[in-house]
Formats: C-alpha cells, sequence, structure tokens
C-alpha cells in the first residue's frame, strides 16, 4: 500500500471533514409547511397491496383528507420523517383524515423491520409503476389529497408532519371541504 505525503492526507481529511459537516444538516434539516399544487388537479389511482397483501384503493377515502407519503427504508429523511406521519395521523379523526405510507422499490420484510406496525396504511409499489403516475420527484415525497380527491399540497424532502404549520395547513383543508 502506498501512503500519501502527510500534507495531502492532511487535505483529504480536512476536505471530507468539511464534506461531512456540509451534509449533516441536510440530513438534519426538514422542510416547513407544504407547497399549494397549482391548479388542484384530480389524483392518480393508487392501489397497492398493504403489508397482509390485501389490495388498498385510495378511491376508498373518498370524502376524507389524505396524506399519502412516497419513501423507502433506505433514505434518511424518509427514516426520520416517519414517526411524524404516525404522529399527525393521531390528531385528526378518522373519519376526516388518513395517511398511507407508500414503500417505494421494498419487500415487505424489509419495511415491517423497520416500521413494525405503524397505526396507518403502509403500501408496496415494489415497481415503482404507481409513483411514476405521481408527480413525484424524489423520496421523501408526500402530497394531501383533498376531501373531493384532488392533489391539493405537496412537500418534497422531509418534514416533521405534525409541525404547527403543517397541521395548520391541513386544518385549513378540512374547513374548507366542509363548508
Amino acid at each position: 500500500m502506498t501512503q500519501l505525503p502527510t500534507e495531502r492526507r492532511g487535505f483529504l481529511a480536512a476536505a471530507a471533514g468539511l464534506a461531512l459537516l456540509s451534509a449533516l444538516p441536510a440530513v438534519r434539516a426538514q422542510g416547513r409547511g407544504m407547497s399549494a399544487v397549482v391548479a388542484v388537479p384530480p389524483a392518480p389511482t393508487l392501489a397497492l397491496p398493504d403489508m397482509d397483501g390485501k389490495i388498498i384503493d385510495l378511491a376508498r377515502y373518498r370524502g376524507k383528507l389524505v396524506l399519502v407519503n412516497f419513501w423507502a427504508t433506505w433514505c434518511p429523511p424518509c427514516r426520520k420523517e416517519f414517526p411524524s406521519l404516525g404522529r399527525v395521523r393521531k390528531l385528526f379523526r378518522p373519519a376526516e383524515f388518513e395517511v398511507i405510507a407508500v414503500n417505494v422499490g421494498e419487500d415487505p420484510e424489509t419495511v415491517f423491520s423497520f416500521a413494525a406496525t405503524p397505526a396507518f396504511p403502509v403500501l408496496f409499489d415494489r415497481d415503482a409503476q404507481a409513483m411514476a403516475r405521481w408527480p413525484v420527484r424524489g423520496l421523501p415525497t408526500t402530497l394531501v389529497v383533498d376531501r373531493q380527491g384532488r392533489l391539493a399540497l405537496r412537500a418534497v424532502g422531509g418534514r416533521e408532519f405534525d409541525d404547527p404549520v403543517i397541521v395548520a395547513q391541513l386544518r385549513e383543508l378540512l374547513r374548507q371541504g366542509s363548508a
């Protein structure tokens, strides 16, 4: 094995340290709020198997606000935000709000070992075909489907979904839907 000169090793170590420090805030940082979806288009179809192999169809939730989160266990921001999906789910009545987590490309055993048994449906998009029909630009991507089945809000990148800003946005959509 060839040894690098001391000054070269020091430079590489410093560069690696700076790269690590600059990456950490990106992993820790979670966005605030969600953006409105322009023109509020109809939500694409979504019918996928859950952890038990039962097909769950988004259409069955019509009349509710549905937060649809596309994620994977290998994605650090996805792993960080996952617990907040359960927390936000508990802030609303089941008759008015649901969370659906769509795992992309992984098998149920991998997901179960990470998520155990969450209090919301986890669906499996093993071949990413469902994700391709949705406006997903990367993982995690989250979209909120309004009571009329339209895409109302979007977040690309990690979030804490029980953040007061997001909770207020969800409450406002619920208020609009009941007016």
